[in-house]
């Protein structure tokens, strides 16, 4: 037990840390996050009964009537979900889509589209996605997509106003007589419902339906909600993908994103919404939150004056984080990544920010920094790419390797208390200028990686 839970505090460090900065800025920005409703939200879901196996899973999904789907609006990997859910259930049965960020009002319209009369950008355009919805669209038109190769129909929801937090509740109600008339018009499909995160509590939709559609087997399915995924983090097993969980008959939970990840989304969320005429966004902070997380982590300073047992003044040696458009032609690295640090001139180019990526390029610079932004021999190479995934492992401990590596292995000794952060320091801030030195630190870290 005590070997477990040393290994879930390591595991956790470094996302906590950055989790922390991120919600303060949250909080002081957006003042509907301390709400009654979504405290009922955040309360009803605190611990799990059971992980499930992937077939148990399925099979909870496939005999549901309504398929109650959480969605934290601004992780694109929350729709990419319910597309990939939707592709499973219509294996099974008949499916139909009904989806919070269209409004009922503007049903005709995605029956145009339906019809095919409508391209991508002009729903985009009669949806008044951008000005009534405000999140991703690519991930959401996904969704759309694959309900229209696999499903029945698509059905806007929701209703004005919803700016209101007052009048939320009557969007559940709302919300639920339309799933009712759609389970009249479609009664042999079952019905996926992708709706906002807080109104899944037992007492918000979910009641609702029940109220109106008492005969309907009715499953919720939420997306890495926190307290279920730091204790999936905690009992099972590191070196596998987070399972999905039960909790209780009627509610499972699955995790395709960290927190760090869904939060660090709606801070980007913000910053969009806060910056509407600038003409790209800018990612320096979550980029500069990722370096300070895993510097901390590791117990490196700030302000260290030398280099020595610390990188010497780390926050002076911060990167430039440039925001590109999609094409980049001035920096062809980028042509198969959407983040890239380059120490020649101390920056890190952000495409699009993808939290694996972009932690990945952080750990790059940090060990850059560490060595006192020294320049390193040709065969330094494998050293490099172990300790950005090492870092990236430490920021995100799901992110599961296709193939694992050494700096996959270095993790997990880490995790295993194998290896010390005074361990990990010295490896960071060797110096890599020459051949010796770069086998010296080699045959470190083989040491650690195969203990």
């Amino acid at each position: 037990m005590a070997k477990q839970s040393g290994q879930q505090s390591r595991r956790a460090a470094a996302q906590m840390h950055a989790l922390a900065a991120v919600r303060r800025e949250i909080q002081s920005r957006d003042s509907i996050t301390g709400c009654k409703y979504l405290r009922e939200f955040a309360e009803a879901f605190e611990r799990y009964d059971s992980v499930l196996q992937q077939d148990e899973f399925e099979q909870r999904i496939c005999s549901a009537d309504l398929l109650l789907v959480a969605d934290y609006h601004a992780l694109p990997a929350s729709q990419r979900f319910a597309a990939g859910l939707i592709e499973v259930a219509a294996r099974h049965r008949p499916m139909v889509l009904g989806v919070e960020a269209v409004l009922a009002r503007d049903q005709r319209v995605v029956d145009s589209w339906w019809r095919r009369e409508l391209n991508s950008d002009e729903l985009r355009g009669r949806l008044h996605f951008d000005r009534d919805w405000g999140y991703p669209w690519e991930p959401f038109y996904e969704l759309l997509g694959s309900a229209r190769d696999q499903a029945e129909g698509v059905y806007g929801l929701d209703c004005v106003p919803r700016e209101d937090l007052r009048r939320i509740r009557s969007r559940d109600r709302h919300a639920a007589l339309k799933i009712r008339e759609i389970r009249e018009r479609h009664p042999k499909a079952a019905i996926l419902v992708l709706f906002g995160e807080s109104h899944m509590a037992p007492g918000h939709l979910p009641r609702a339906l029940r109220g109106l559609m008492p005969e309907a087997k009715i499953l919720t399915v939420l997306q890495n909600v926190d307290p279920l995924y730091w204790q999936a983090l905690g009992q099972q097993t590191p070196s596998d993908e987070i399972a999905p969980v039960s909790v209780g008959e009627d509610i499972v939970c699955v995790f395709n994103s960290s927190p760090l990840e869904k939060y660090e989304s709606y801070r980007l969320a913000l910053n969009r919404w806060n910056a509407i005429h600038e003409e790209r966004p800018d990612f320096t902070p979550a980029i500069y939150n990722l370096i300070f997380s895993l510097a901390r982590s590791l117990g490196l300073r700030l302000s260290s004056p030398s280099n020595g047992t610390q990188p010497k003044f780390l926050a002076d040696s911060l990167p430039e984080v440039l925001t590109l458009d999609e094409k980049s032609e001035h920096y062809p690295q980028l042509a198969e990544k959407n983040c890239l640090y380059l120490p020649e001139s101390n920056s890190l180019l952000v495409r699009e920010f993808q939290i694996g990526q972009a932690a990945e390029q952080c750990a790059r610079f940090l060990h850059f920094a560490c060595r006192g932004m020294t320049p390193v021999c040709a065969q330094a190479q494998p050293i490099a790419q172990a300790l950005a995934r090492f870092g990236s492992r430490l920021l995100l401990p799901e992110l599961k390797p296709e193939t694992p590596t050494t700096g996959d292995a270095l993790y997990e000794a880490y995790l295993n208390a194998r290896i010390s952060k005074t361990e990990l320091r010295q490896i960071f801030l060797a110096h890599l200028e020459t051949r010796e030195q770069v086998q010296h630190v080699l045959t470190q870290i083989s040491k650690f990686a195969n203990a």
